[in-house]
């Protein structure tokens, strides 16, 4: 059998890749770029592959016997401005994967291991959140998301069998995203605010957890289910970003807001097409966002290994690395006086 992973290049997928190739098995990475992963040289075959091309997700080998799984996405990064969200989304997110199970289904290719986000439950009403918790979302990044469970949910009634996982932030390196605007600010010494007390926990989900949690759906035999991914005990936000600041040796403050007044400006400046970030991300900010992870246990035999504060410490020793590399490369070529 082959594991076929759409967008596998990217920031999950390499990791999935490396695991099935040390499990011996024979690794197919669709993606639209191929970046110079040693795991190629070693085993594993790339395919260009651009999932919103129907024609080049069909050209994908796939055979009945293969696992195939989507990471391809578009995430809320880089921000967006509100008139731009679906057409940014919904091609890769939404379509993308219509185009993927198309293809499966040509094939009678029928399991598929496929990431959704936690957005879709958008603000809390149970807490802690389980699998079973009401769906709303935000915006059109988890709108998107929702779209293919409810995609999922129709060809599972075709005999399909698709395991669809919910993280929380994924976090590890080689990504960055939002989390570089907090360094910036520890790096300066400049005050952090945060939207709210910061008593509120936050929950991150490793990349290499996730990856475990893909390698062992199929081990399990692909379940019709959903399961949630995220940290174990995530600390409260002031602790969290208290410990970052001791370990950068960093003057900065925690400055508490009122949340309700700081989700009223940055919704004004989305109004006005200048977002500091996404609606789905700080209308929520304040609030008890902890996932239930316990029927990925149950179910699957996966425990998250990595804790909030060490994954969130090493990414920002992963940020200042590439200062310093940035800062050092600039210093051997120096420029012109203009």
């Amino acid at each position: 059998m082959k594991h076929v992973l759409f967008g596998g290049d990217g920031f999950v997928g390499r990791h999935l890749a490396k695991k099935l190739l040390a499990d011996g098995e024979e690794v197919i990475v669709a993606d639209i770029a191929k970046s110079d992963l040693p795991h190629y040289g070693a085993g594993v075959r790339f395919m260009h592959c651009d999932v919103t091309r129907p024609a080049d997700c069909a050209k994908v080998p796939m055979a009945p016997e293969d696992m195939v799984y989507n990471l391809s996405a578009k995430m809320l990064s880089p921000i967006q401005v509100r008139a731009k969200r679906h057409d940014f989304f919904y091609p890769v997110n939404y379509f993308g994967t219509e185009n993927i199970i198309q293809a499966m289904d040509k094939a009678a290719a029928p399991n598929l291991v496929h990431f959704t986000t936690d957005m879709i439950y958008g603000h809390t009403v149970t807490y802690p959140m389980t699998e079973e918790h009401p769906v709303s979302p935000l915006g059109e990044y988890g709108q998107s998301k929702l779209d293919t469970e409810v995609l999922a949910a129709e060809w599972r009634k075709k005999g399909m069998n698709i395991s669809l996982f919910r993280p929380r932030l994924i976090i590890g390196p080689g990504r960055l995203g939002i989390l570089e605007k907090l360094f910036k600010l520890i790096d300066h010494n400049f005050p952090v605010p945060m939207i709210g007390s910061g008593k509120n926990p936050y929950q991150f989900i490793s990349v290499f957890d996730c990856a475990e949690a893909a390698r062992l759906a199929w081990k399990a035999g692909v379940p019709n289910e959903a399961y949630n991914l995220g940290s174990l005990n995530p600390p409260p936000v002031k602790k969290l970003l208290g410990d970052l600041i001791k370990h950068a040796g960093s003057k900065s403050i925690l400055v508490p807001t009122p949340g309700w007044a700081v989700k009223r400006t940055l919704d004004l400046l989305d109004a006005l097409n200048m977002p500091l970030m996404d609606p789905e991300q700080y209308l929520i900010a304040d609030e008890e966002c902890v996932l239930d992870v316990s029927k990925g246990e149950r179910q699957l035999g996966w425990v998250p290994q990595y804790r909030d504060e060490d994954m969130l410490i090493a990414a920002y020793s992963e940020y200042r690395a590439k200062r310093q590399a940035a800062s050092g490369k600039l210093a051997s070529h120096p420029q012109p006086a203009e």
